[in-house]
């Protein structure tokens, strides 16, 4: 424990050093900024523990833990380079894994981004995917506690390597988007090795969104109201029958989305919504499917054909409290999959609902702030001798920096 505290100790003191801290500057345009983002504190999860799995869980860890580089070389020219490190989760958003085994460290982003004119932009690398606007609001800056969990695209959940070309048109009312992607990778579960296509619109009628990625709150300082469109399209993804190499389906998958902000005298109000339909041409339905068209345990929320949505409001009070500002939010997620896990014995067309409620203290707006959140997961059929399909509770209490 007084580990944890010393952290957190320093992590406040650094805030107030960073913020200090310009850009490093060559000289004839060339400037790098050095940045490290986290996101540390508490989690409880009212299962997961105990000889049959049925006890209290709990935790101390990073959610996020990153560190990279922005350069710029010229008006025009420009890198990003993100890594991250995570160590071993024992509480995972559908699952609790009480094994010690799990450290990862990796790139998780490296773009080099051609910044033509504001109608034309070119990035490749490793990079977001356009499927859904969830994916696209920084995870730094979410008006809920996270994104929500079960709108990933399955096998590249959130980046790959490509390349995007992006722009704003119209006095910046529109922006599109597409982009060419590894997808899926090839070998004896893949018909063939091709690229995965995403095209994105949005229309955009108060203050301009012209960022590749989004916010979930804006704090009050725009009137926004932006109405998305996007779909994604691989063909020959996946085998019907992978054990007898027979039937090739391809992926779909296409979103609409929402979102609206708006200050007034008596505080700032948020509301976002969006639906996802993600589509294998019912390859779960065959036999011996190819893992992925349905999801694992392991990864409910990121693989297997599905579809749903999510609805998620916030409500800044117009005056500070102590220091920072206070925000409340909630959210309701309802996702139908083709089935959970390998185990057919549950049927097809299974539902989860995630009901959450919780709050954002802005201490130095994003850069330092405390979110809670209380959750309840639900799942339409439950099995009581396995944990991993019974409802249960979360509780999780963090606080993020940005230095």
């Amino acid at each position: 424990m007084k580990k944890v505290y010393l952290l957190i100790a320093f992590l406040f003191l650094s805030v107030g050093i960073a913020s200090a801290m310009p850009p490093i500057d060559f000289g004839d345009g060339k400037k790098l900024k050095i940045f490290y983002d986290a996101q540390f504190g508490y989690t409880n999860r009212d299962m997961g523990s105990g000889p049959d799995g049925k006890e209290d869980t709990n935790e101390f860890n990073f959610r996020r833990n990153r560190f990279g580089f922005i350069g710029l070389y010229n008006k025009w020219l420009s890198f990003y380079v993100q890594t991250e490190y995570i160590e071993d989760r024992v509480i995972g958003p559908l699952g609790v894994d009480l094994s010690d085994d799990d450290r990862e460290f990796y790139l998780l982003d490296a773009a080099i981004r051609f910044n033509f004119n504001n109608s034309f932009h070119l990035w490749m690398g490793k990079l977001k995917h356009n499927l859904t606007r969830e994916n696209l609001e920084s995870c730094f800056e979410p008006l809920t506690f996270d994104r929500s969990l079960f709108v990933s695209a399955p096998f590249k959940t959130s980046r790959d390597n490509g390349f995007a070309v992006w722009g704003n048109l119209l006095k910046n009312k529109v922006q599109y988007r597409f982009d060419v992607m590894e997808g899926k990778k090839s070998g004896d579960e893949a018909p063939e090795s091709n690229f995965r296509y995403t095209g994105r619109l949005h229309l955009t009628l108060l203050d301009p969104e012209k960022n590749y990625g989004y916010k979930g709150t804006y704090l009050g300082k725009k009137k926004i109201l932006t109405i998305g469109a996007s779909y994604q399209y691989e063909p020959d993804a996946v085998y019907s029958d992978v054990v007898n190499h027979r039937g090739s389906n391809d992926y779909n998958a296409y979103s609409v989305d929402l979102f609206f902000e708006y200050p007034m005298k008596s505080g700032t109000y948020t509301f976002s919504t969006a639906y996802l339909d993600i589509d294998f041409d019912n390859a779960y339905e065959n036999i011996n499917p190819v893992t992925g068209v349905y999801p694992d345990m392991g990864s409910i929320e990121k693989n297997g054909e599905r579809h749903g949505y999510y609805v998620k409001g916030g409500y800044l009070l117009p005056m500070n409290v102590g220091p920072g500002q206070l925000q409340f939010f909630g959210r309701y997620d309802k996702f139908t999959f083709a089935h959970l896990g390998s185990n057919f014995n549950y049927g097809y067309d299974q539902e989860i609902d995630l009901y959450a409620l919780g709050f954002n203290y802005y201490i130095f707006g994003q850069n330092l702030k405390v979110t809670g959140q209380y959750s309840v997961t639900d799942f339409d059929q439950e099995d009581k001798n396995n944990t991993n399909f019974d409802d249960f509770q979360t509780f999780e209490l963090y606080l993020q920096v940005r230095l």
